[in-house]
């Protein structure tokens, strides 16, 4: 199999086993792991392949690296077609879903655009945290990378799912702005968005008074 670009998240253990597999299946392979912050690898900028898989990785590629594949620029997302862009998952708890999915798409110019390859549901549980459904999301999107890299390697084409994305990706700004709780909010509506927004790092619920902004520390919500 020719040379192959691996674009996935550094300090995660399903994506050192992605990167693993990667690394002792595919031929010259190029893999590259980051964090949320991290700087742009500007040595990838050049890079002329066959492939690239995009797994969690942070950066959201230029299409002039998309163009530089021969082959599929493949990304595994951590939601189904209902959910595109970022905070999927904290919008289907929100939203008060019963279940979500991992969806693996070929790469557009436009994030979380692309043709749809395969998409795998699941349950979410009434007791679900956005931990714990992104814990039981990336065994799965584990799992179909497995399978779809196998395609790759067999050297068959890829499957074509009936499936398409159903709205515009979210965008950042309405993440923050579900993180944000107002006074005037329902107890029902505060703990909806206390359950959607909380994870482990991340900023979260919070309030602002009187210019101050007061983050919500923890326990359950108050009724």
């Amino acid at each position: 199999m020719g040379n192959l670009l691996f674009l996935g998240k550094r300090d995660d253990a399903f994506c050192d086993k992605a990167a693993r597999h990667v690394h002792d299946n595919f031929s010259n392979p190029e893999i590259h792991l980051a964090r949320r912050g991290d700087p742009w690898p500007a040595e990838i900028d050049d890079w002329r392949g066959n492939s690239i898989i995009s797994y969690l990785s942070p950066f959201i590629l230029p299409p002039s690296l998309l163009d530089n594949a021969k082959g599929a620029a493949l990304n595994f997302h951590p939601g189904p077609p209902q959910y595109p862009g970022i905070g999927c998952t904290n919008f289907a708890l929100y939203n008060g879903e019963t279940e979500y999915g991992v969806t693996c798409h070929h790469m557009a110019a436009k994030v979380d655009t692309g043709p749809i390859i395969a998409v795998r549901r699941f349950d979410i549980l009434p007791d679900d945290s956005v931990l714990s459904l992104t814990e039981r999301c990336y065994a799965h999107i584990y799992d179909l990378f497995m399978e779809i890299t196998g395609v790759l390697l067999a050297g068959r084409p890829l499957p074509v799912a009936d499936e398409t994305w159903t709205r515009e990706p979210y965008k950042r700004h309405e993440l923050d702005s579900l993180c944000r709780i107002t006074p005037d909010m329902e107890a029902e509506e505060i703990e909806r968005r206390i359950r959607a927004v909380t994870f482990p790092g991340a900023p979260g619920a919070f309030v602002e008074l009187q210019g101050h902004r007061f983050a919500y520390a923890g326990g359950e919500p108050q009724s």
